[in-house]
């Protein structure tokens, strides 16, 4: 079979190559690097819908096991708490809706499965210098220079461009990356320490050891902390480590305990989303196809579930069970939630780095204000957290009532309604305990919540498409009455999940016609 090929080893790149071999499909994975540079953080924070699709790849308990937990976000100004976000245990999830570990150890346990994965041929060292049509039309022929040696060609039936926000594919394809870059620096400091914070996300407007300017400090493994300061205009690092100024930087936050210095950079932010995430057989995902600034955690998380979205529809393209077609849903998918996670970062910029006097005033005021008044604090954005997009408009949800008044502000509730990830939970299947999700990622799976509609759906099911469908009764597997809550199961409703976990329709009632139709429309055959 041919492979599909990807460009990029990172976590995107390999998050890709490893959900395609859960569905037997090989890929081809070329990375520019010969050893790519583990230093440094990068990415810390991941969130709990994110775990599932890292679980679904094969390393979800490893992270579990070394990352810090954290449930509560904290923010001051000066040296006054404004509030605190929390992120509690509703008891339909058992993952934790935070872990803060380094992109460099997720990266590690991604390769080393990769590596030992027989459908997936990593190549490092292989950087893709040109894409042309295969042979007859049928898939793609990327070339490749290799490090100091003459250049090499590998053909694929698709191209993943995973290769990060310096993109050769982006490039090749010709697409456009227009956005915006701050000239703002912010500085990085991962320390280890033993420091007496809680493993709380702390966010500082002003602090008297950063006047005028935020701090943000979080806790991860092996007593390391990250502290992320906004610093003036024409930073120097190299100069402030020569002085010792940064020592004294560091020592504002540690005080007199002793600390060793982990890994330091300066960074600028860039907010930029891709005027297209495919273009034929290729397609953008990660940091090639959208750059968010970090405050919120939008990035690998989102690019991760660019790569899930991406991997099934692949998949069932491949395996013949959906239209090419299917794969024109990504763009429509993705692209809505790179948008989105643009509006919404780009708004804290503007308020953690205002522009113009006007708007630097005006955060001050209200600033100040918050102290006193609670309706205030309402303005503040220190950064909102990452979160699951809703495909409410995507051309494979089957529309249900009426949207009005749907939530669409950061870190609101969504109801479970066509479109929106499925709510997880505990539950047994198959003689097991488990969670829902976990009975997620290899099939289409049918929610009917009697018994006695469930033989009929995947009966149903199995006439309407050659597509893997499973089918559970709620009824049975729910055993501690918290799914059909969460789900607003009825009696006689049937929710249709997808691979990646969306709903891609809330029957009313079982009916195999209606069921047949929200299948076709959910594998890309058209409403």
């Amino acid at each position: 079979m041919e492979p599909v090929l990807i460009a990029g080893a990172g976590p995107v790149g390999l998050i890709a190559a490893l959900l395609l071999a859960r569905w037997d499909i090989p890929s081809v994975v070329l990375e520019a690097q010969r050893h790519r540079s583990h230093a440094g953080s990068r990415a810390i924070c991941f969130q709990r819908d994110v775990l599932d699709v890292y679980d679904r790849a094969g390393c979800a308990d490893d992270m579990l096991a070394e990352g810090v937990t954290w449930t509560t976000g904290r923010t001051f100004y000066r040296s006054d708490e404004l509030f605190v976000v929390t992120f509690p245990d509703t008891g339909v999830s058992t993952l934790p809706p935070w872990i803060n570990i380094s992109q460099a150890s997720v990266e590690r346990y991604l390769l080393a499965r990769a590596t030992a994965e027989p459908l997936i041929d990593l190549r490092p060292g292989q950087a893709v210098s040109g894409l042309a049509a295969a042979a007859g039309g049928e898939g793609l022929l990327a070339r490749t220079r290799a490090d100091g040696a003459a250049g090499t060609s590998a053909r694929g039936s698709h191209l993943v461009g995973a290769d990060g926000s310096r993109s050769a594919v982006r490039d090749l394809l010709g697409i456009g990356f227009p956005g915006r870059s701050y000239a703002d620096q912010f500085l990085i400091c991962d320390i280890r320490a033993d420091l007496p914070f809680p493993n709380e996300r702390r966010f500082f407007f002003d602090p008297s050891w950063n006047p005028g300017r935020q701090v943000l400090v979080h806790q991860c493994p092996g007593g390391i902390w990250r502290i992320d300061w906004q610093v003036p205009a024409g930073f120097d690092l190299d100069a402030e480590r020569a002085s010792g100024t940064l020592d004294a930087r560091i020592k504002q936050v540690t005080g007199d305990r002793g600390y060793e210095l982990v890994w330091a950079t300066s960074y600028r932010f860039h907010e930029r989303v891709a005027d297209a995430f495919s273009a034929g057989r290729a397609h953008l995902a990660g940091d090639a196809a959208h750059l968010y600034a970090p405050f919120g955690a939008r990035g690998l998380n989102s690019g991760t579930q660019d790569a899930e979205n991406l991997a099934w529809k692949l998949a069932f393209v491949r395996r013949g069970w959906a239209p090419p077609s299917l794969l024109g849903s990504y763009e429509a998918e993705r692209r809505a939630a790179a948008l989105e996670n643009l509006r919404v970062t780009s708004a804290t910029m503007d308020f953690l780095v205002p522009q113009t006097d006007q708007a630097r005033r005006r955060r001050v005021q209200t600033l100040d204000r918050a102290l006193a008044d609670p309706a205030a604090r309402a303005r503040i954005d220190s950064g909102k957290l990452a979160e699951p997009y809703w495909y409410t408009q995507s051309p494979l949800t089957t529309p249900g009532p009426s949207l009005t008044g749907f939530p669409t502000e950061p870190g609101e509730v969504r109801p479970p309604v066509a479109g929106v990830i499925c709510p997880d939970g505990p539950c047994v299947a198959d003689g097991s305990a488990t969670r829902l999700r976990r009975l997620f990622g290899r099939s289409f799976v049918l929610l009917t919540a009697r018994s006695a509609a469930t033989d009929a759906a995947r009966k149903a099911a199995a006439a309407a498409t050659d597509a893997p469908v499973s089918a559970y009764a709620l009824e049975e597997i729910d055993t501690r009455d918290v799914l059909a809550s969460a789900l607003d199961a009825t009696s006689d409703s049937v929710h249709v999940v997808r691979p990646d976990g969306h709903l891609a329709a809330v029957l009313p009632e079982f009916d195999p016609l209606t069921l047949a139709a929200a299948l076709h429309r959910a594998l890309g055959f058209g409403s």
